[in-house]
């Protein structure tokens, strides 16, 4: 299965509650924190969600 590395480059400071507990369901806390999870279509809906917040880079 692909990977996937989401950084999330925005604050979720003044953003809907739903956003916020979305990036923490992804493991994202801080501004600048990286994370490699498999590309299921689950973490691809999250990451959907919030995009407009996150930079996604595929992983060979």
């Amino acid at each position: 299965m692909k990977k996937i590395k989401i950084t999330l480059v925005k604050s979720p400071i003044d953003r809907p509650e739903r956003q916020k507990k979305t990036l923490q369901a992804l493991g994202l806390s801080k501004t600048n924190s990286t994370k490699e999870l498999e590309a299921t279509p689950q973490i691809l809906g999250m990451v959907q969600k919030v995009n407009h917040l996150l930079k996604v880079e595929e992983l060979a």
